[in-house]
């Protein structure tokens, strides 16, 4: 059985702070610190107190992390290291000393737009949020340029989408209409039919969706956008399951974010900043944030001429060393490579999900893409996903998508043995062999952490923001 390390670890400014040796060094009086609130701790007491924190913590580096729709794959420590390559490089620095920096911007945009099928991107949103709202003021833009933003308020999005999709729509002005899913999971296509209009400027959509079902009818989706003059937006979230196999181009998009935190492979949420790009095609490279990157033949430089740009969207030029990484990978696993990556994130999902099924409920459809949404028979999903805990195991994402009552989205990503799909799945059913002989059991946990369950309704309202809880 699990038991997660606990420690009654003091805050670095409650260790015993050693004399300070004072070297004189000529400084002007107006230059000096008049008070420095650093404790002067030695390197190892340093290292301790954090390696011991991390032992009271949970990453990718220790076991799966099925978190539907984030992607919590295996990041290899080789793209850390190249990464540091760049640690010194400075964003006010010239062009001319910055080439090869450029260069690998360059190349991803390039590589960005082979993989999606889009005809310009820009590396500047710093998450996939981000990328959503940059993508809505391009949506804006278009339609004001064209004289139609007046009566273009209304924005489409599927009742699976992820939430961040009408909050970006709202952010960016426009009243955010619902649309409902069919018996299959996937958009109901005569309720799609019914609202679009010249009211519509965009519909914002996932693929394959929330629950991981492929969106069949996409191409007669992007038909009922285009006839009537509306855009359709791409939400890059599940690109893992498509990569190499068919693209949000291929499918007809006009815009889309990618999260490069999530598809290739980078440290993300407590482990690290996000990067969410924004392709486009056609018209609307014309409105793309300044700068992005080109070359000219001779030299790789920041292009500030983008006719009706939308200005920009970040200080200086994206997350860089997020850039740098997604760059590795994909230079690492070629085009054939990440589509490997794509049928293995499928195969994973799939295997796990006739592992389980027969313990939980299954809605909507049989096959799945990278991820798929069960829900408990005997108990409720926070149970489950506190009782996961006690095994050493991350809960997947919870409540979500909210047309599941009690979902549990889980998405292994392609990175898990099938080992570790075994244990999952041993795992899970013995959680729910529990809930039918033993409830308490569940609504107790977790028992082996180093916290135990705590109010949510209180870490919401008071939240602690250290490990002393």
């Amino acid at each position: 059985m699990y038991r997660q390390a606990r420690y009654d670890e003091p805050l670095l400014n409650e260790l015993h702070s050693q004399e300070i040796e004072c070297i004189e060094v000529d400084v002007p009086d107006n230059l000096r610190r008049k008070d420095f609130p650093i404790p002067n701790i030695p390197e190892y007491e340093v290292v301790r107190h954090y390696t011991r924190l991390s032992q009271m913590n949970y990453g990718v580096d220790i076991n799966i992390y099925p978190l539907g729709s984030c992607t919590m794959k295996y990041n290899p420590k080789l793209n850390e290291e190249i990464a540091r390559m760049f640690l010194y490089l400075h964003p006010y620095q010239h062009e001319s000393t910055v080439q090869g920096a450029l260069q690998i911007m360059y190349e991803l945009q390039e590589m960005l737009k082979e993989i999606t099928d889009m005809d310009a991107f820009t590396l500047q949103p710093a998450a996939g949020a981000h990328g959503e709202f940059t993508g809505m003021l391009i949506v804006r833009a278009y339609h004001q340029l064209h004289g139609e933003l007046d009566k273009r308020r209304n924005v489409l999005v599927a009742d699976s989408a992820h939430g961040t999709n009408p909050a970006s729509a709202a952010m960016a002005g426009f009243n955010v209409i619902e649309i409902p899913s069919n018996n299959k999971g996937m958009v109901d296509l005569e309720v799609l039919e019914e609202v679009t209009d010249d009211t519509t400027a965009a519909f914002m959509i996932t693929n394959p969706n929330t629950l991981g079902i492929f969106e069949e009818d996409i191409m007669e989706i992007a038909k009922i956008m285009h006839k009537n003059g509306a855009l359709l937006y791409y939400d890059g979230a599940n690109l893992n399951a498509i990569m190499g196999i068919t693209s949000p181009g291929r499918m007809n998009f006009d815009i889309v974010h990618l999260n490069l935190h999530k598809t290739f492979s980078t440290p993300h949420g407590g482990g690290g900043p996000g990067s969410g790009p924004v392709g486009v095609r056609g018209e609307l490279v014309d409105f793309l944030p300044v700068p992005i990157v080109n070359y000219d033949g001779e030299k790789y430089f920041l292009d500030y001429n983008v006719k009706h740009t939308i200005g920009k969207v970040r200080s200086f030029y994206g997350n860089f060393g997020v850039l740098v990484k997604a760059w590795a990978y994909i230079k690492r696993l070629g085009g054939e490579g990440l589509k490997n990556v794509a049928i293995r994130a499928v195969v994973n999902s799939n295997y796990l999900k006739e592992r389980i099924k027969d313990y939980y409920e299954l809605p909507y459809k049989d096959l799945r893409k990278h991820e798929f949404v069960i829900k408990p028979r005997n108990a409720r999903a926070l149970d489950v996903a506190k009782r996961l805990l006690d095994f050493g195991v991350h809960a997947p994402t919870v409540y979500f998508p909210l047309i599941v009552e009690e979902a549990l989205m889980i998405e292994p990503t392609e990175t898990e043995s099938k080992e570790t799909l075994d244990q999952f799945a041993e795992i899970m059913i013995k959680i729910a062999k529990e809930g039918e002989e033993n409830p308490e059991i569940l609504k107790n946990a977790p028992q082996n952490t180093s916290v135990k369950r705590v109010d949510d309704v209180l870490a919401n309202r008071k939240p602690v923001l250290t490990w002393k809880m």
